[in-house]
């Protein structure tokens, strides 16, 4: 959520007065004079075109749910988002969407069983590269979906990354308490992620070559740290 002072702050650094981006948001100054003050919520249609408008981190975007029925996001729809969030990998493609929150497309992806591997390996870069994420929230939603292993295991690979890699350490604080309020909850399933369709054959193979980290959050899958591009 956009909160007063950081929309006022925002809006003196980039030069505007009241009166311009009022007019920017077809709203009264007086409207924008009391958002800035704390005296009106900043509402989501607002939100997202004032992040827009001034340049604001995609941490300030309303969370929105994407994965209802008959809403499923396709593998397009998370290239398109990782390219307008900036992932490097993706930053050539058109931006046809409007950009959603990190933690709402890191969410979309954990609830897909057949995403791509080259898309899963993406989402633990989300948390590396977005600070500001309400982790409270974020937990919350994992927890209500079921799919606290799924993100725990994401948390623990971004967690290796910023512990090997120069630029990403200032993120290690926030990862290892997420990892630590997420440890509770840890489901005693286990299930495949990010390999689509296992047949028995392969659920044998992924338990015994797995890491021990997709071991300890009760997933079959091979992926590894040292599998994610940005990791090097």
């Amino acid at each position: 959520m956009i909160q007063g002072t950081i929309l006022k702050q925002a809006r003196e650094r980039v030069g505007w007065t009241q009166v311009r981006l009022a007019k920017r948001l077809r709203v009264t100054q007086a409207y924008l004079s009391l958002m800035e003050s704390g005296r009106r919520r900043v509402p989501a249609r607002l939100a997202r075109r004032l992040t827009h408008l001034l340049d604001l981190p995609p941490t300030m975007l309303p969370v929105r749910t994407v994965t209802g029925p008959g809403n499923r996001p396709t593998n397009g729809w998370f290239e398109t988002q990782l390219g307008r969030l900036g992932y490097p990998g993706y930053a050539y493609l058109k931006h046809k969407d409007a950009m959603r929150h990190p933690a709402e497309v890191l969410l979309a992806g954990l609830t897909r069983h057949d995403l791509e591997p080259r898309l899963v390996e993406a989402l633990p870069w989300l948390l590396l590269r977005h600070e500001g994420l309400d982790l409270g929230r974020l937990v919350d939603d994992a927890r209500a979906r079921n799919l606290q292993n799924r993100l725990g295991f994401m948390v623990v690979l971004a967690r290796q990354v910023a512990e090997r890699k120069k630029g990403f350490e200032n993120r290690l604080p926030d990862l290892r308490r997420l990892e630590e309020v997420l440890e509770p909850s840890r489901l005693a399933r286990e299930e495949p992620f990010g390999q689509g369709h296992v047949h028995e054959r392969l659920r044998g193979w992924l338990k015994k070559h797995r890491s021990s980290a997709a071991k300890h959050w009760n997933l079959l899958t091979d992926l590894r740290v040292e599998h994610l591009p940005y990791a090097s």
